[in-house]
């Protein structure tokens, strides 16, 4: 009775958040109902026996997929009210596609059949001591190895294809570290040993981080002279 309980009320959650996540107006609310779909999902998997799909929904899906979404939806500059005012506007197209996909699953559930041995196949012994989830390791690493090989290796190619569609490197705007240039740099050009005599102290013009370039400081000392030139006519022109 308490499973029965259990059951109805995780089928009736999962109904309604699942009819939530394509009526939810906002993104963010739609994405949170994906994950409160996919728990109860989950706690549907566990009452069935199948704890192994259970914890790959809470794992993968939950833990991985639908975060990813709800980043992805936070972090796009979305303009609902443009969103909402292009509704008709592709309505028949989105119809039309909707009608496409019901007549083909009406097609794949028309022709399908169940196989000869299948009742066989349901019935199949399994011993007591092996869990679930060691026998699915089981077939997947062992009779199904090179598929799930295969599968890996096209998941592999399309995130690489992603980040490479995706990248867009501006070399203008980033700054990159250049290791030749700094393993290559003179360090008297960046250093200053100052003997500073005890008790005399350091004071702020005498701290040059980084210190200035050598037309920078030839400059400087022109402008030293000419200043200690012009302070030494205006003396002698009051004696």
């Amino acid at each position: 009775m308490i499973a029965a309980i259990a059951f109805y009320v995780f089928a009736a959650i999962l109904l309604v958040s699942a009819g939530m996540v394509v009526s939810a107006r906002n993104p963010v609310h739609s994405v949170l109902f994906l994950i409160l779909a996919f728990f109860n999902a989950a706690a549907l998997f566990l009452m069935a026996g199948a704890e192994f799909l259970a914890m790959i929904l809470v794992i993968v899906y939950v833990g991985a997929v639908a975060v990813l979404f709800l980043f992805v939806v936070m972090m796009l500059d979305i303009n609902f009210a443009e969103l909402r005012s292009r509704f008709q506007q592709f309505l028949p197209v989105g119809l039309a596609v909707g009608v496409v996909l019901l007549l083909e699953l009406c097609l794949v559930l028309g022709g399908w059949s169940l196989a000869p041995n299948s009742a066989a196949m349901r019935t199949l012994p399994i011993a007591a001591d092996v869990q679930n989830t060691a026998q699915l390791g089981r077939v997947m690493y062992t009779d199904y190895i090179l598929l799930f090989q295969a599968a890996g290796l096209v998941l592999l190619v399309a995130m690489i294809g992603a980040i490479v569609l995706t990248l867009r490197e501006n070399r203008g705007a980033s700054r990159r570290q250049s290791v030749a240039r700094q393993v290559a740099r003179n360090p008297g050009n960046t250093l200053e040993m100052v003997d500073v005599a005890i008790g005399a102290g350091v004071t702020l013009a005498d701290i040059r981080r980084p210190l200035p370039e050598a037309t920078e400081l030839e400059h400087a000392g022109h402008g030293h002279h000419s200043h200690d030139d012009d302070h030494g006519h205006g003396h002698g022109g009051e004696h």
